[in-house]
């Protein structure tokens, strides 16, 4: 029974970061930490930038919870740690991977949830500024953006042209 709760907390914990990551994103790193964040806004050359040093602050935490939680007993500290871990994980697969595609997998995607993931993060990256901003979010996507690419799908199907073709980047 304890393995049955341990899957639920670390997927829960899973789900419950993208909230988290969420208000981060919108408050922490477009709000007083804007100074690290800022890079990501820009286009510089170069493989890493200051925004990087969110994916070791953001570890940290992780870290200490699955150490503790292992060292002291505490399986449900493990497997919050885990969770937080694993949506770091797939945090990278799907921002460096897939939209910014800092690893050349899944370039010329037709999946709607990759291509609406990508849309609503160039919208979010169309705000040079800390101000203003859109879709904070990092791996699930607003109905708006999963219509968008839905309907940019029809039209393209249609031989019509649309207004942003994600294949084209």
């Amino acid at each position: 029974m304890q393995v049955f709760f341990y899957i639920l907390i670390l997927l829960s914990t899973l789900i419950i970061m993208e909230g988290i990551t969420w208000c981060t994103h919108k408050y922490v790193m477009h709000g007083f930490l804007w100074y690290l964040h800022k890079d990501h806004h820009q286009v510089r050359p170069g493989v890493f930038e200051k925004n990087d040093l969110f994916a070791f602050i953001f570890a940290v935490p992780s870290f200490l919870m699955i150490y503790f939680g292992t060292y002291d007993h505490i399986w449900w500290l493990q497997a919050i740690g885990f969770g937080v871990m694993l949506y770091g994980f797939a945090y990278f697969l799907v921002h460096d991977v897939i939209i910014h595609q800092r690893v050349k997998w899944f370039t010329r995607s037709n999946n709607t949830y990759v291509r609406a993931i990508r849309w609503a993060h160039k919208m979010h990256h169309k705000h040079l500024n800390k101000e203003d901003g859109e879709s904070f979010g990092f791996l699930f996507v607003a109905k708006k953006y999963r219509n968008k690419v839905k309907k940019d799908k029809q039209l393209m199907a249609a031989g019509k042209r649309v207004e942003y073709a994600p294949e084209a980047d």
